[in-house]
Order: structure tokens, then C-alpha cells, then sequence
């Protein structure tokens, strides 16, 4: 095993030492884990046809079918995310993989609108818990210097997983019937469960926090893993675990950033599921075909990985905050001017591209805030709170969009009331007390420890 550590702090060896391919490898798996979401997204969308016309169903049954998933995931997200900070970021996220495949699996035997939905609320739930996870899982297992990167490499996994699985669902409904989207997606899912239980140890933060038993050796059996210096002793967090007893997302300490991430999160998702949930009706009643209108989509989810990584990639420079309030004011800019562009396919394309890049790029950045503004102990319930509450968004987006349409409102006049999201979004987040340089996260909770470089060489 490598020498021990000077510091006193495993936190300290994993933050200030370079990343390890183990570490990088970790990342990698939060991406894919990340694309279940935009899959299942996709997934009973591609679904739904084949649904409708095997059970005879009408679109208002079938809406409340579409609902259910997104029912789950917000109560995924705030319930298990709590669950997370208790018991652990590993076993939390590897129940919920089992909860998806099982979830996904069942609904291939689902034979009426009721049965079909309990399944979809069961995997939204997975899904849920499953990213407030992640997102602590991928500012974890990074140093500092590249926190932001990793949580927005992490939250690109979206887009990909709408971009990809879409191209696999199109291609399996081609011959076969809507079950096999299902078939497909509990594979997949059911795949990563031993690549996780395998490669993704528990977090050495959390591990440092919780201290249960065992800690020191799991501590540094992760850190030999990883490739960097063992530690002698667990960090004496006696004083921090008096001061933060009981403490929660709705302490005093805590309420004011909840509320303002919260807030943030929501208003912009409603701009982002506007995009995402109407461009296809928007384009087709243009007079273009249905696969058209799909393609327009892949360039909207195309731009939003793109947007995801260059964004990261600017955190390596720039405050993730002005970032993601930059982003959200253009957001707000290139919705409108979807509004207003004319129906060519080229056109459209183009500019739902950039709408796509920059209304991916401002989740990615809600993701990193929440991840640096947020202790360990709280890290996976402010994710899960403010996120599950942000998919409130994604449900009345639809909704106000189409009440809009009905009332005898124009694209542009709707495109600009959407829009607002982001900008109100924007707003809110200039209220944001954000340290740019140091999480809060870990200057809260070092109360003892000195910061001392690790032995294998701080970066």
C-alpha cells in the first residue's frame, strides 16, 4: 500500500491530488447512469403510439400515462435523496438500478392503462433517487479543481441518452412492438448494476462524514484504488457532528440557498420542457412529416450535449454561477427567436440547436451549483429537493404552453411567455451567495484538520 498521507483528511488526498483513471472511470459510469433519464424520457414517448392503438386508448388517457414517470421522479428525488445522505451514495444508487429494472421489465406485462402507469411511477421513482445520487456521486469522486466538470460531464448523460436511445427505439419498433423500448431499456439498466456494485466504491466524503464501521479501511482501500496516499486516521468531526445535529435542507443555515436553487431550477426547467415537449407538435403542424419533426428534436438534444460539455469545460475558468446565469439569459434569447423563425427545416434545426445548447448548458449549471453549495450531509437531499420540485416544471410546462395555444396565441407570443423561465430563473439566481473558488461544502464541514497537501502531490 503507498505511504500514508500528511494530511489528516481523506477529503484533502481526493481534492487536492490529480484524478486517476479510477476516478475518471467513476464519471464515465455517472454519464451513463445519467442517460437512463433521457432514455426514459424518450422511451414512452416512442412507446405511445403502440400503446394507444393496442389498448384503443384517447389522448387524454394516455397524457395521464405519459405523466407518471415524471410523477415518480420528483418523488424519487426528494424522498431518496434523503436515503442517500443516510445509508450511502453506493447502495442507494445500486437499489434503484433495481427498482428500474424492475420497473422497465414490468411494464412489458402490463395490459391495461392503470397497470402500465403504477410500473412507470415505480421507475420514475428509481430514476429519481438515482440522480440526486449521482450528482454527489460525481462531485465526490473528483478533485477540486475539476468539480465542476465532473458534475457537468455527469449531467450531459440527459441528451445523450434522448440522442442515443431515441436511435434505438426508432430502429426496435421498426419490427417489433412497443414492449421491446421496455425489453431494451430493463437490459441496459439491469447491465450497469454489476458495473456499479464493481467499480464504484462508496464515497470517500461520505465515508469521511458518516464514519461508520469500517470507515478507515474502506477510506483507504478506495484511496488505493485511486491510486493516491493512504491516511493514518479518520478526521475528528466531533465538533462538526455537534454543530450540524439534526441540521437539513431546511436548517436556517441551509433554507435561504434550498429555496433559491429550488426556485431557480424550476422556472428555467419549465423553458427547458417547452423546447423539449412541443417542438415536435410545433414543427409537424407546420406541415412537415413526423420524422421530420423527430429530427429537429435530435438537433435540439444534440445542441444540449454540446452545451453540457462546453460549459464544463468553461468552469475550468470562469465562476460557475455568471456561467449558468449567462447561459440562462440566452436561453431565454434563442427561445424567442425559435418563436419567430420561419418553417424551414434548415432554419429550425439551426436555432433549436442553440436552444438545445443552451438550455442543457444552464441545467448542467444548476447541477454544479447545487453539488459546490452543498455539504456532504445535505448534499443528495438538496439535489433530490431541488431537482424533484424542478420536474414540477416539466409538468406544467406542457400545460401552460398548450392552455396558450388554445387561447388563440401565436408561436412567437407563446415562444416569448416560455422563454421567461429561464429569465426569471436568471434572476433568482443573482441572489445566490456562491463562493467561486471553494465549495461551501468543504469549508463547512473542515473544522479541525488544517489544509496540508497529500503526499502524492497536490494539484
Amino acid at each position: 500500500m503507498n505511504a500514508p498521507s500528511k494530511s489528516t483528511d481523506p477529503r484533502d488526498v481526493v481534492g487536492l491530488s490529480p484524478m486517476s483513471p479510477m476516478q475518471l472511470v467513476v464519471i464515465g459510469i455517472t454519464i451513463a447512469l445519467n442517460a437512463l433519464d433521457g432514455f426514459d424520457i424518450l422511451s414512452i414517448s416512442f412507446a405511445s403510439p403502440g400503446i394507444a392503438k393496442e389498448w384503443g386508448i384517447n389522448p387524454a388517457a394516455l397524457g395521464f400515462v405519459l405523466s407518471m414517470e415524471l410523477i415518480g421522479m420528483a418523488l424519487g428525488s426528494i424522498i431518496l435523496g434523503g436515503v442517500s445522505d443516510k445509508i450511502g451514495r453506493r447502495p442507494t444508487t445500486l437499489g434503484c438500478l433495481v427498482v428500474m429494472a424492475s420497473g422497465m421489465f414490468m411494464a412489458t406485462t402490463a395490459t391495461n392503462p392503470v397497470t402500465l402507469s403504477i410500473w412507470r411511477v415505480i421507475t420514475g421513482l428509481g430514476i429519481g433517487g438515482m440522480l440526486a445520487s449521482m450528482n454527489a456521486v460525481s462531485a465526490e469522486f473528483s478533485n477540486n479543481k475539476n468539480r465542476h466538470m465532473s458534475v457537468s460531464m455527469m449531467s450531459i448523460g440527459y441528451p445523450l441518452g434522448v440522442v442515443f436511445g431515441g436511435m434505438v427505439a426508432a430502429r426496435l419498433l421498426r419490427t417489433q412492438d412497443w414492449r421491446s423500448v421496455f425489453y431494451f431499456g430493463a437490459t441496459v439498466t439491469a447491465t450497469l448494476i454489476p458495473i456499479v456494485f464493481f467499480l464504484v466504491p462508496e464515497s470517500v466524503h461520505w465515508l469521511a462524514r458518516k464514519q461508520p464501521a469500517g470507515a478507515l479501511e474502506k477510506i483507504n482501500r478506495t484511496l488505493a484504488r485511486m491510486g493516491h496516499a493512504a491516511v493514518n486516521a479518520l478526521p475528528d468531526i466531533k465538533a462538526e457532528t455537534a454543530r450540524l445535529a439534526g441540521s437539513t435542507i431546511f436548517a436556517p443555515t441551509f433554507f435561504a440557498l434550498t429555496m433559491i436553487v429550488t426556485a431557480a431550477y424550476f422556472f428555467h426547467i419549465t423553458t427547458f420542457y417547452f423546447i423539449m415537449k412541443w417542438v415536435p407538435k410545433i414543427v409537424a403542424d407546420f406541415g412537415f412529416p413526423a420524422s421530420s419533426a423527430a429530427g429537429v428534436v435530435v438537433w435540439a438534444n444534440a445542441g444540449g450535449a454540446t452545451g453540457g460539455a462546453v460549459f464544463g469545460l468553461l468552469t475550468r475558468r470562469y465562476g460557475v454561477k455568471p456561467l449558468t446565469i449567462v447561459v440562462m439569459v440566452l436561453s431565454t434569447v434563442m427561445v424567442i427567436m425559435f418563436g419567430r423563425t420561419p418553417p424551414d427545416l434548415q432554419k429550425l434545426s439551426i436555432i433549436l440547436f442553440g436552444a438545445g445548447f443552451c438550455t442543457n448548458a444552464a441545467i448542467v449549471g444548476m447541477y454544479a451549483i447545487i453539488a459546490q453549495a452543498f455539504p456532504t450531509h445535505v448534499r443528495a437531499s438538496g439535489t433530490g429537493f431541488a431537482v424533484g420540485v424542478g420536474r414540477g416544471g416539466s409538468v406544467i410546462a406542457p400545460i401552460i404552453a398548450g392552455f396558450l395555444f388554445n387561447a388563440g396565441y401565436l408561436l412567437p407570443i407563446v415562444s416569448l411567455i416560455m422563454s421567461l423561465g429561464s429569465l426569471v430563473a436568471a434572476g433568482v439566481l443573482t441572489f445566490l451567495k456562491l463562493e467561486s473558488d471553494r465549495s461551501v461544502t468543504e469549508k463547512a464541514e473542515r473544522v479541525v484538520a488544517p489544509r496540508i497537501p497529500a503526499a502524492r502531490g497536490a494539484q
